[in-house]
């Protein structure tokens, strides 16, 4: 692993692989455990861009990932898919000990995806990752974190995920009054093994979306859908009409129980929402 100057003051660390996601989220939280914390972290966004080099796609891991989120099996990659092969790179840097939110606890809020052209199966992948814009927010601070996936030196795809860490403040934001829920397109039934298989298909392991205890232990009654499944699940409901190119933003609202039943609408303006069976929303997004 070395380290060279970058354009934007960061650093760039070229890793020699994509990191093990599941021993991040171990560190993670062992380190949220009391007496293991491991000091203070730092109060601005890292200095450093990382990047992973020469990342293939395993095409039984892709087939698996379009069963699990409605996809049709395909060689392109749906717009969601580049965020899970990338991901493990975007938690180091969200697990590095300077990182000035702690990942445990931190709340996945929003996402937008840039794919500026088809990306087949066949292609290797070089991704870049880096955190910017901590700023305040009435429930806490809030941080973009930006992964890149380029091809041949030419960026072919961008995420944007946006995390909020809570913490307390006095005060805060009054609710507003909910608009009221678009007329559903579909319905479907979220079932608890999503979590389980959404995990394998994606690294993602956090306990939050497979284990009871573990969902409790952060304030659920019961599993909780991945944020990426639900959006990846709406895309895969309008895969038909999407454009080669385009952006898909998401704001991720009430998280979805397993098990569970969501509306699913699609708007005339682009737009798509799910919510749950008494109009409360899930997810609100955009297609342009």
């Amino acid at each position: 692993m070395g380290g060279q100057p970058e354009s934007g003051g960061r650093t760039l660390v070229e890793l020699p692989r994509m990191p093990a996601a599941g021993a991040l989220h171990r560190r993670a939280l062992l380190g949220a455990l009391p007496g293991l914390g491991g000091g203070r972290r730092g109060r601005d966004l890292p200095a450093i861009q990382l990047a992973v080099n020469g990342v293939t796609v395993d095409r039984a891991q892709l087939a698996d990932y379009d069963r699990v989120c409605g996809f049709r099996l395909s060689d392109r990659l749906p717009a969601t898919f580049p965020h899970v092969l990338g991901f493990p790179l975007a938690l180091r840097l969200m697990t590095a000990p300077d990182f000035p939110l702690p990942l445990v606890g931190l709340v996945h809020v929003g996402n937008r995806i840039t794919t500026h052209r088809p990306i087949t199966a066949d292609e290797t992948l070089d991704f870049t990752t880096y955190a910017e814009d901590l700023r305040p927010h009435d429930r806490g601070r809030q941080v973009d974190v930006v992964l890149v996936g380029s091809v041949d030196g030419e960026e072919v795809w961008r995420g944007v995920s946006t995390y909020l860490g809570r913490e307390r403040k006095p005060g805060g934001r009054e609710p507003g009054e909910r608009p009221a829920a678009p007329a559903a397109t579909a319905r479907w039934r979220v079932e608890p093994r999503v979590g389980t298989e959404y995990a394998r298909v994606s690294g993602d392991h956090n306990p939050i979306h497979t284990s009871r205890l573990g969902a409790r232990l952060f304030g659920f009654r019961r599993p909780i859908a991945h944020g990426m499944w639900s959006k990846a699940r709406c895309l895969a409901a309008l895969e038909a009409r999407l454009p080669d190119a385009y952006t898909v933003e998401v704001a991720f609202k009430l998280p979805v129980p397993l098990p569970s039943t969501v509306n699913f609408a699609r708007l005339p303006d682009g737009g798509f929402a799910l919510h749950d069976s008494r109009g409360r929303p899930h997810l609100a997004g955009l297609v342009r």
